[in-house]
């Protein structure tokens, strides 16, 4: 089904430039009762922690201090979709990385759902975890504290507190890559929801009746806005033999089965214009579910971060102009602000040491 990109829909112009609410002090801790679940968070706890980030093909590991410094790194390839295998490996990480460094505890993220006490994944897209209390086998390996959360949650964190985030009291950050991830830092805490599972924002549906979705949906809004929407849309353009691809066909050798968003953000940003166009259209829906996400949660502020912000502000300034034209109340609101992530990949191990330092679900 096709359907305009949604910058192109007509609309009033928002009267008012993006705005970011004043924030409010932050507080020393806090505490969120929900199924059982309480956390009291130490911001200003100090020691060292190591943070591992599980990804699909890697597993990337550092020392990370008080203050988001990371001292040093490691990284191996993920084995395979055996969670023993894993195991193994975040524990020669560990005891690598813990040469000369006293280090207090080891938080992991990953991607999937995790139970409210950061004990169980109850699953993973990567690997084969179901329902598997990793706390309690890694604790056991590590006699360390450790938290599991997810990667989304760690990196929005990492934000929050050392990176574009800090100083907004109610953050929104999107990453974006193969889809869409997404988390929220509310009032100095990670919002979780009431199962543990919120934050699933790529799966909203943005185009009934749309592209299918690997969830089984049709329209969800990673189909439109995310690098697997990029590479899509710029193979359709290729396969069509049309005369504005050529450069892309040429980039490819002629095989429009080669081309990924990646390769499209680099021409884009050599300035290839059917390149840009085309990201252009991602940054206009982009900026469609960001005007959504703000008429549910009113957010101070959208941090958008993953591999497809290497394009900057050729995917940027079309979201915010979406954003601004889509928006509930344009004109007559306050409007979040939309800025670029600033830690990069290494988000994800950052905001997991840092919450298995800060947290009271990090105990032995």
């Amino acid at each position: 089904m096709y359907a305009p990109p949604p910058g192109k829909q007509p609309g009033p112009l928002s009267r008012t430039a993006p705005w970011r609410a004043r924030p409010t002090s932050r507080r020393a801790g806090t505490r969120h009762d929900g199924g059982g679940f309480r956390e009291h968070l130490r911001l200003g706890r100090k020691g060292l922690a190591i943070g591992i980030d599980i990804g699909g093909t890697k597993v990337a590991a550092g020392v990370v201090d008080a203050d988001g410094r990371i001292l040093r790194e490691a990284r191996r390839a993920t084995p395979g979709s055996d969670p023993r295998a894993v195991e193994q490996v975040i524990v020669e990480l560990v005891e690598e990385l813990g040469r000369g460094h006293r280090i207090w505890s080891v938080g992991i993220g990953a991607a999937g759902w995790m139970d409210l006490d950061g004990g169980t994944v109850l699953f993973s897209p990567h690997l084969a975890w179901r329902n598997e209390p990793l706390r309690a086998n890694l604790q056991q390996l590590l006699r360390r504290p450790v938290l599991l959360t997810n990667d989304a949650d760690a990196a929005a964190w990492a934000e929050w507190r050392f990176g574009a985030g800090q100083g907004e009291d109610r953050l929104v950050c999107i990453t974006l890559g193969t889809g869409i991830g997404g988390a929220m830092v509310m009032d100095g805490r990670v919002e979780r929801g009431r199962f543990g599972v919120a934050g699933e924002f790529g799966h909203q549906i943005i185009m009934p009746g749309g592209h299918r979705c690997e969830c089984g949906n049709r329209g969800c809004w990673e189909q439109y806005a995310s690098g697997n929407a990029l590479g899509r849309e710029a193979r359709i353009l290729a396969r069509a033999n049309s005369p504005v691809a050529q450069d892309l066909l040429a980039a490819v050798g002629g095989r429009t089965e080669a081309i990924t968003g990646a390769i499209v953000t680099e021409l884009a940003l050599a300035g290839d214009p059917a390149c840009r166009e085309l990201l252009e259209e991602v940054g206009e829906w982009l900026g469609l579910g960001l005007a959504n996400l703000a008429a549910a949660l009113d957010p101070g502020l959208f941090v958008i971060g993953g591999g497809l912000c290497s394009a900057g502000d050729l995917l940027v300034e079309p979201a915010r102009k979406a954003f601004a034209r889509n928006l509930t109340g344009r004109g007559f609101r306050p409007a979040a602000g939309i800025q670029l992530a600033a830690l990069g990949p290494n988000a994800g191990l950052i905001g997991a040491a840092d919450l298995s330092r800060v947290s009271s679900r990090a105990r032995r």
